[in-house]
């Protein structure tokens, strides 16, 4: 069995889910098989020919599926977004083994246009909305690259003031003047534009309120249901990651410690304890030590 943190082969889910102390992993929605659209096999990632970020992270997202990538600041959940969407370069990172696969397609070494061109966009984290431009002008500079014609454009912005009516009645106004909620639709919106088949949300609910949390995962849902858009979301909010996914990633130091469907890690009891906040107590009432929890989680997954 090749463990994550080796960098080799990727393992089968099988033998995750047996090395992770759960039983094999199923794809996501209960058994039912879709196609792997992206395919991320051992890769480490290097900042500055230095700093290891990424130790052998694999991880597959089926097509037309939501798949989460949780863990908490610095665990490399950015860096991961970075690395298949090829932004690494503009922070002095490189991937230094293993591979990354869209559809069989070996692409680490295209451009960040290229994977435009192959239907993968990514939403940075912060919205990096361009504020001296309106709403509108923001949401087309999403359709730059296209060449299917102004109607087929046009055609596509309704489709995104459809799906987010405030940004319609907003249209006009400066980006650097709405709220943190509607710039993070304007950058949703925005990749939209670029007829993605896959998207690479980054944190989409930093800084905003629940209630506008909420209200981004349900359009999220939708564009996966009613569109096939397929989205890959790294993020923090692991009980809204596990509430609107199919299928989820825990990303530790750099590493993948846990993955399974989306509801096996709800019920899961670490998962609970560290990351949802609702695990059982000890005999006496008292909560669990997470140093000794995870030092066993350690033991038991690395030793094995």
């Amino acid at each position: 069995m090749t463990r994550e943190g080796s960098g080799g082969a990727r393992p089968s889910l099988s033998e995750r889910g047996e090395r992770s102390g759960e039983g094999a992993t199923l794809p996501p929605g209960g058994g039912r098989a879709s196609a792997i659209l992206l395919d991320v096999n051992g890769i480490e990632v290097i900042y500055n020919h230095v700093i290891l970020v990424l130790k052998g992270v694999s991880l597959q997202v089926p097509e037309g599926r939501i798949v989460a990538l949780m863990g908490g600041n610095g665990a490399g959940k950015t860096t991961t977004l970075r690395a298949i969407s090829n932004l690494l370069a503009g922070e002095r990172g490189a991937v230094t083994k293993g591979s990354i696969e869209l559809r069989g397609e070996r692409i680490e070494r295209l451009s960040t246009s290229d994977m435009v061109e192959r239907g993968v966009v990514q939403v940075m984290e912060g919205r990096r909305c361009f504020g001296h431009l309106s709403i509108e002008e923001n949401l087309l500079t999403g359709a730059y690259s296209r060449k299917d014609g102004k109607a087929a454009i046009a055609a596509t912005l309704e489709k995104v003031y459809g799906y987010f009516p405030r940004l319609k009645v907003r249209r006009t106004s400066q980006a650097a003047y709405t709220s943190g909620g509607e710039q993070q639709m304007c950058a949703i919106g925005r990749a939209l534009m670029a007829n993605p088949k896959m998207v690479l949300l980054d944190e989409p609910s930093m800084g905003l309120a629940p209630q506008i949390v909420e209200e981004v995962f349900e359009i999220v849902r939708d564009l996966n249901s009613k569109e096939r858009v397929t989205f890959l979301l790294a993020e923090q909010n692991t009980n809204m990651a596990l509430r609107y996914s199919d299928f989820g990633y825990i990303l530790e130091s750099g590493r993948i410690v846990m993955d399974g469907e989306a509801a096996m890690l709800r019920e899961n009891e670490d998962v609970r304890e560290f990351y949802l906040g609702t695990g059982s107590s000890g005999p006496g009432g008292e909560r669990k030590s997470y140093r000794a929890v995870k030092s066993y989680k350690r033991r038991k997954r690395w030793l094995a």
